[in-house]
């Protein structure tokens, strides 16, 4: 990737000079050039000089005195879990602590033992678990409690924010139920006072009409409201610490930037510590005092958001910040070549004119996008963002021929779809490719990776068995995954290899159309910034037009050719992606590029502010 996070000579990792640490501590906020004593671990012993930092086990440690008691510590917690292959070591001696008022953030890849540890501190995780070390909330240890004790504080003590809300909600019980449960267990409310204090709850997540709603159900509220309500649950017997598990993951930039706000809002009033797991780094910047790193179960670095985020010391912790895309600098890709008649006989390969698409529910019509027009040449790739109900998905489904057009035009290489007889269109769709947002749930889990890549081949009787294994070791190179996996099955890869691999069968029929739907939305930084560069030389070889949805401007802007933006199912903006990203006319633009955040803490407080003056000029609060 052509984004580059930080320097090295300016960020240094743990084997460095004496020089460089003192350079360093000049460059810290607040420093007068006076570094403290540390001991620092390098090529050739432990090295006393004067630096920001300490490497003690292999740990980077930025030094900083925030003074006041933990209210949550965890000293060498270390975890194991009995398998029928042996023991799994899922955490390795991990230490740090959550003080009241304090937001620490725990950042890493999927499977580096985040949730883990995490979960010790709720006695969630299972009997196979073999835990050692010391978890301590509010001074008592959690490790040693019986069952009755761990329910006791749970909720009154230390409650959970869970990734998605619909998973976390009982979709029969109304939400004033759910809400009032807790109140109840722990003695704190009951009768016509715990519904006093739900309405409360919900009225201070910014729920609209509290008292009307808790007679309402989770699927009627949307889930920017269920993620708030999740939190209200959260918040509801005052704990001293809450375990935020990748509560932003599932929104859209606009909902994430409210939900970040409320959060900071409630941790301000009540003085709550909150214990933030997250991979989005933008996140860590905005909410975080202190962000500690795992890797592979171990904790690497730790230190306050500026000392990680802008000097990073560890390779592991500078290789994933190098990793995040940001607004403003692109993939290093081609602009798309004029179209040819080598190439193709139509001048676009997607064009719609004044669409608009409705859902039949029951023969009432609903519709869902109105009038909206823009054109994909080949070689091209239109950005489609928006927030959750946009349309995005909706237009998608649209060209791939899964929902009709209720008026105007949607033609495929010339070909209008609305007029299209039902066996042209199927026989236009192998023309088309999609790569879907979840991996796992798009490839069956029964087929092996060869015959996944290759059963588009099979449904359209393209080639023999030999032509089409060589097709699929041929597209493995392409996305590149070795060719030995053609005899192995989804759930034996990670969720970056069944991603590509669900690329490779997107290109199996050399498409003319591709359509990606949120398709690096669920995975780490990391693997996400592998695929997209995959993706973007794939898009120049193969010079397939390309519908992108996304939420994530960053990932639009690095991709992108053209940008579309949706609101309520119409076009508010399109244009150039340098255009509509960086200087966008459009109010709806602006509020999704000032809600965006940036994974460096100084500019993202700086972004906040602005976007609490841009919300203010348009006469509203920032949640």
């Amino acid at each position: 990737m052509s984004s580059k996070a930080f320097d090295p000579k300016d960020s240094g990792t743990t084997e460095t000079s004496a020089e460089d640490l003192r350079a360093r501590a000049e460059t810290l906020p607040g420093s007068s050039g006076e570094a403290p004593q540390g001991v620092v671990t390098t090529a050739t012993g432990s090295l006393k000089v004067p630096g920001p930092a300490t490497t003690t086990m292999g740990v980077v440690e930025h030094h900083d005195d925030l003074g006041g008691e933990p209210v949550l510590a965890f000293q060498d917690v270390d975890v194991r879990f009995a398998t029928e292959f042996g023991s799994v070591h899922a955490v390795k001696g991990v230490t740090f602590d959550v003080k009241p008022g304090e937001v620490v953030a725990l950042v890493g890849e999927s499977g580096s033992g985040k949730s883990v540890t995490s979960s010790t501190a709720m006695g969630l995780l299972p009997p196979s678990a073999d835990i050692t070390g010391s978890v301590k909330l509010g001074g008592r240890e959690v490790l040693t409690m019986t069952d009755s004790q761990l329910r006791s504080i749970r909720g009154q003590d230390v409650a959970m924010v869970f990734q998605e809300p619909m998973t976390a909600l009982n979709p029969v019980l109304t939400v004033g139920d759910q809400l009032t449960e807790a109140l109840q267990l722990h003695g704190l409310a009951f009768g016509t006072e715990a519904t006093k204090r739900a309405v409360e709850l919900l009225t201070m997540v910014g729920i609209p009409d509290a008292a009307d709603r808790l007679k309402q159900y989770p699927h009627q509220f949307s889930g920017g409201q269920r993620q708030r309500i999740v939190i209200a649950m959260a918040i509801s017997c005052s704990p001293r610490v809450i375990i935020a598990d990748e509560p932003t993951t599932a929104l859209d930039v606009t909902v994430q930037a409210e939900i970040l706000e409320l959060l900071r809002s409630l941790k301000d009033k009540m003085n709550t510590g909150i214990l933030l797991i997250t991979h989005n780094m933008g996140v860590v910047a905005d909410m975080a005092d202190r962000v500690c790193v795992m890797l592979h179960g171990e904790l690497v670095e730790s230190g306050t958001v500026q000392q990680v985020l802008q000097r990073p010391q560890h390779p592991y912790t500078q290789r994933l910040l190098a990793a995040v895309p940001r607004l403003g600098e692109a993939l290093e890709t081609a602009e798309p070549e004029p179209v040819t008649s080598t190439q193709t006989a139509v001048k676009y390969a997607i064009e719609a004119e004044d669409l608009c698409i409705e859902y039949d529910h029951r023969g009432k019509k609903n519709r869902v996008v109105h009038d909206v027009s823009f054109q994909v040449a080949p070689g091209e790739i239109l950005g489609l963002v928006g927030e959750s109900g946009s349309g995005k998905s909706t237009i998608a489904k649209a060209v791939l021929g899964l929902l009709p057009v209720a008026s105007g035009a949607l033609r495929l290489q010339g070909e209008d779809l609305a007029t299209m007889k039902a066996a042209e269109q199927r026989a236009l769709r192998r023309k088309i490719g999609v790569v879907f947002q979840d991996p796992a749930a798009s490839l069956d889990p029964r087929f092996p990776i060869g015959d996944v890549i290759t059963e588009p081949m099979v449904i359209h009787g393209v080639g023999d068995r030999r032509s089409r294994l060589a097709r699929a070791e041929e597209l493995l190179d392409a996305v590149r995954l070795p060719r030995d996996v053609v005899n192995r099955y989804p759930h034996e890869l990670s969720g970056g290899q069944r991603q590509r691999v669900s690329i490779a069968r997107a290109l199996t029929l050399d498409p003319e159309v591709l359509i990606a739907d949120e398709p690096t939305s669920a995975l780490d930084v990391s693997v996400q910034a592998a695929v997209l560069e995959m993706f973007a030389e794939l898009q120049t070889r193969y010079e397939f037009a390309c519908l992108f949805v996304s939420h994530d401007l960053a990932v639009v802007d690095m991709l992108a050719h053209k940008v579309l933006v949706l609101k309520d199912g119409r076009q508010v903006e399109q244009g150039p992606t340098g255009r509509v990203l960086h200087h966008p006319q459009a109010e709806y633009t602006q509020r999704l590029l000032a809600a965006a955040p940036v994974p460096d803490p100084d500019q993202q407080a700086e972004r906040r502010r602005e976007r609490r003056r841009l919300l203010a000029s348009f006469g509203e609060s920032a949640y």
